[in-house]
């Protein structure tokens, strides 16, 4: 299986069709190359809603509720392409209006065969919390598809170890959208530990570039990587594929994830297997004063 991570650089277009055209360019260009799964960063959902001359919104609150309504010009085009190239697109994230009308930011995992799975960012950044209307998600999710079981952790959810641990995959898919190279790699690393202690294959897309007058994409700092645990049947680094950070475009790697079982058998260590003997070493937690020891 081939899996494709893109680096993407988030636009305003002129009409409607502009963007169409430019998700098709995109979804061509991964499948072009034999790709079978795409992933798209956080906040890439946005876009549908940048269309006209830029303009100003109500700050950020405008933005999350005309990102919200313009979903459908999002999802609509996303999911008649995974079917017209017979790919598993996660369509990055975007604003999402839930159950009792509390605003998301919600991903979107579509398959080739129309069947959609979606996963809601659990864990507010602290920008998010003091500066949006968005909610926390409720509840995680791991899907079962052609290409093997699918999780989703959004941007800063990955950098919570528990929510991983909930979620045992094949494929963990880390959406990102960070605003400096610090942030781009405090989910890097998230994603990396997170292949580590899952055992599992991890997926980091990201936003570049800047976007003009929306304060959700306003700077833009990443590229597209994947990765796997530093053990028996991957690299030694761990690194299966890494992006130019800053440059537009896919990442590429080739995975075989029905050999999972085999490498996770064959490995030399096992984290998740161990993961549960760290509880009691952290319930017996001593503290011991230094000793004075004459020479």
């Amino acid at each position: 299986m081939r899996i494709a991570a893109a680096a993407y650089p988030v636009d305003w277009h002129d009409s409607p069709a502009s963007y169409e055209d430019k998700l098709a360019l995109w979804v061509a260009m991964a499948a072009g190359q034999g790709a079978d799964l795409l992933v798209f960063p956080e906040y890439a959902g946005i876009e549908a809603s940048l269309i006209g001359p830029p303009r100003e919104a109500p700050q950020p609150h405008g933005w999350a509720e005309a990102a919200a309504s313009a979903a459908d010009l999002w999802i609509g085009p996303m999911a008649a392409l995974a079917a017209e190239h017979g790919v598993h697109i996660l369509a990055g994230s975007g604003p999402w209006t839930a159950e009792g009308g509390r605003i998301v930011n919600r991903a979107h995992l579509i398959c080739p065969d129309g069947r959609r799975g979606w996963q809601d960012k659990q864990i507010l950044t602290p920008w998010e919390r003091r500066e949006t209307p968005l909610s926390p998600g409720e509840g995680l999710s791991a899907f079962d598809t052609d290409l093997g079981r699918i999780a989703i952790l959004i941007c800063y959810d990955s950098e919570f170890p528990l929510l991983a641990r909930a979620l045992p995959c094949d494929i963990l898919l880390v959406p990102s959208c960070t605003d400096s190279f610090a942030g781009f790699t405090r989910v890097q690393v998230a994603a990396r530990a997170r292949a580590l202690e899952g055992q599992c294959v991890s997926v980091q897309a990201a936003t570049v570039g800047a976007t003009a007058l929306c304060p959700y994409l306003d700077e833009n700092a990443g590229g597209g990587g994947i990765y796997g645990p530093p053990d028996t049947g991957f690299e030694a680094s761990g690194i299966l594929a890494e992006g130019v950070v800053d440059q537009p475009g896919w990442t590429y790697a080739d995975v075989d994830v029905a050999a999972l079982p085999d490498y996770r058998g064959a490995a030399q260590v096992a984290v998740a297997e161990h993961w549960d003997e760290q509880l009691d070493r952290v319930q017996s937690i001593l503290h011991r004063p230094l000793d004075h020891i004459e020479p």
